[in-house]
């Protein structure tokens, strides 16, 4: 499945991390998101459940560490996109500063 949001290299997103009730909103960049191969799903992940399977690794960076995920693709629009990691849910969308 193709990802619908625009994704640039050198742009900035905000990213919502929320985990049951609490959430907290940062800053990353140099967003990457891939889809993970059939192959690389049932190496990583042999005993869960088809459905539950992690479909994209994201990559970005976040106050200058890198971070690395693999979730399963909740939403997909033009203006943003949700994964679900485990318990926790991570919604990526372009920053868009105030005027």
């Amino acid at each position: 499945m193709d990802i619908r949001m625009p994704i640039k290299f050198h742009g900035n997103y905000v990213l919502i991390i929320r985990l049951g009730e609490n959430e907290e909103r940062e800053r990353c960049q140099k967003l990457t998101v891939r889809a993970l191969s059939d192959e690389e799903k049932t190496r990583s992940y042999p005993d869960m459940a088809a459905a539950e399977m992690p479909s994209h690794q994201i990559t970005f960076y976040d106050f200058g560490c890198k971070r690395i995920i693999e979730g399963k693709l909740k939403v997909n629009e033009e203006d943003k996109m949700v994964f679900g990691v485990r318990d926790k849910e991570y919604e990526f969308k372009p920053f868009m500063p105030r005027s």
